[in-house]
């Protein structure tokens, strides 16, 4: 049985404990929930077929809301959610490709997904796999990472129309961005950029779907999906 985004909550509710990150988890919820509800082409029967989009989880370490949703689709059952964390359990603090279905890479130190969601897309145009897109969901203190920079000036320089990154941004970097945010940041490295409610389930859904008038042609894409502030 599939579940509504309004459901997710309570799923949500199933998995306690002390790393569970309920902030960090709540931030990427309406991201994940259109992603998987009207964006990416994957399903639970489609996870190792090679034309399937690929979503790369970089902000792993809060992952409550990424299994609620998987659980909400139909790749986990919902009774592995009670299950969070506890010896022996699939789920755990951090989501691990080769436990949980659906799950395309094991998220680890921040910092990581990036240049691995370059490398994959990068990887299916070298096999001819021309429609298959490839999203990576981080966070915007991650991209304090050295490893993000350097995986968005190759990204931008090569070219990589099926890679959309995602960046929740809830005003937690350590640094600030100052002029211009998160997006110039990318930007300057050649991606087409966008700012969003990340809230907004039909501004996100349309981020996803088209690239921003006057973008450049066959760049990467980065949505910034703005949520309200960490301490709030």
């Amino acid at each position: 049985m599939t579940r509504t985004y309004s459901e997710l909550p309570g799923l949500m509710t199933v998995m306690t404990g002390d790393e569970k990150h309920g902030p960090s988890a709540t931030s990427t919820l309406d991201v994940l929930w259109v992603l998987y509800d009207q964006v990416l082409r994957v399903t639970p029967g489609t996870v190792t077929d090679p034309g399937r989009d690929r979503f790369l989880l970089s902000k792993g370490h809060g992952p409550a809301a990424y299994y609620a949703v998987l659980a909400a689709k139909g790749f986990i059952p919902e009774s592995w959610l009670a299950e969070f964390g506890s010896a022996g359990s699939r789920l755990g603090y951090h989501p691990d490709r080769n436990l949980v279905p659906g799950v395309e890479i094991a998220s680890g130190s921040l910092g990581h997904g990036l240049p691995l969601g370059v490398g994959v897309a990068h990887g299916l145009i070298a096999r001819g796999l021309l429609t298959p897109r490839v999203f990576v969901l981080v966070g915007d203190a991650e991209l304090d990472e050295g490893s993000n920079s350097e995986a968005i000036v190759y990204a931008g320089a090569i070219g990589l129309p099926n890679l959309t990154v995602v960046a929740v941004d809830n005003q937690s970097s350590s640094y600030g961005w100052g002029a211009g945010g998160i997006e110039a940041h990318f930007a300057v490295s050649g991606w087409s950029v966008a700012r969003v409610d990340g809230r907004d389930h039909a501004a996100l859904a349309s981020a996803f779907s088209a690239a921003p008038a006057g973008a450049p042609a066959g760049a990467p894409r980065l949505v910034v999906a703005a949520v309200e502030g960490s301490g709030s």
